[in-house]
């Protein structure tokens, strides 16, 4: 379910960005802001842990980014493009597995990620993290739902 959240929020985000790229560089600066300091708030990090986590934190970000929007912009286009209801089965499962293996890589990422961070913070605080993030995320959401629903 959690999943489920974080790829409809991700596919809002990559809509919008079709459509207001501009503005929305805006805005992504403004939650990314207003991320780091949810999630500095949330595991207490002083100051030689957040030197030292938000860097790499950042890059993880950068490089989730990157392959999400790389792979799942191509995903996008084959479901636009109308082009799973023409597949034949041998398609659609090789269409599978490259979901399948993109899953694999942003897990692998993640499991990187966690390793680096190991050595800079507590795992306490590790999964703290993992928290942190799913909590501001499903703010962000909230807020974006109650935004929409008030006009």
């Amino acid at each position: 379910m959690k999943t489920k959240n974080l790829l409809y929020l991700f596919f809002i985000l990559f809509t919008v960005n079709s459509f207001a790229q501009p503005r929305f560089k805006e805005k992504r600066e403004k939650i990314k802001a207003l991320k780091v300091a949810y999630i500095t708030d949330e595991l207490k990090l002083n100051s030689d842990e957040a030197t030292r986590f938000w860097p790499i934190y950042n890059a993880f970000e950068d490089k989730q980014r990157e392959l999400k929007h790389e792979k799942m912009r191509s995903y996008m286009d084959r479901f636009d493009g109308g082009e799973v209801e023409k597949m034949n089965e041998k398609e659609a499962l090789n269409f599978l597995n490259q979901m399948e293996n993109t899953e694999e890589e942003l897990f692998q990422l993640r499991k990187k990620f966690i390793v680096n961070l190991k050595g800079i913070l507590s795992p306490i605080k590790i999964i703290k993290l993992r928290k942190a993030e799913e909590g501001f995320n499903r703010k962000l959401l909230q807020q974006y739902r109650e935004k929409n629903n008030t006009k």
